[in-house]
């Protein structure tokens, strides 16, 4: 008979269930949190920007210009979103929307330099709100955590793949 990989799994006991309990519902608290105050950062710059937003102009800087459909995939969504949540964004101007160099048929997108200035801007927000909210931790602590929160990230990311399910927050999707 074969087993799915919930049914392979070791079934908690007494502690585990505990900690398990803990885990979840700080994992529920902590989707609340970052959703109620988008973790959006500090100053005028607060909450000033969607979290799509933010995840594809990261992605076009740290990638580079790419397609719709090369976006969609290293997103982990489809391209129908991207073009959803790209349009906003090149209407404000942060995107540019140019010709394929080798195919003009093709569009490519790419973060222009209001964009950039933009994202640098947010970012540098963020940055400092993670200090603020981290300032009594060891550097260690700090490592520590991020380390926990991207292995968390990438099994989510695993179990939503083996499943089919597609959505904008992979790990590599930062």
């Amino acid at each position: 008979m074969a087993t799915s990989p919930e049914m392979s799994m070791d079934v908690p006991t007494g502690a585990d269930t505990g900690l398990l309990d803990t885990l979840q519902h700080e994992v529920a608290l902590f989707a609340r949190r970052a959703e109620q105050t988008r973790l959006g950062g500090v100053g005028q710059v607060r909450n000033s920007m969607d979290r799509a937003a933010y995840l594809l102009l990261n992605r076009l800087d740290k990638e580079g210009p790419m397609g719709v459909k090369a976006l969609a995939a290293s997103m982990g969504i489809d391209s129908s979103t991207v073009t959803r949540q790209v349009a906003p964004l090149v209407d404000t101007g942060l995107v540019k929307r140019t010709s394929h160099p080798d195919d003009g048929r093709a569009v490519v997108l790419q973060l222009s330099p209001r964009g950039q200035a933009r994202l640098e801007e947010v970012r540098s927000s963020r940055r400092q709100l993670m200090a603020e909210l981290t300032e009594d931790w060891e550097p260690e602590e700090r490592e520590a955590f991020c380390s926990l929160l991207t292995r968390f990230n990438g099994a989510l990311s695993a179990r939503m793949s083996a499943h089919g399910v597609t959505g904008p927050e992979s790990p590599s999707a930062s």
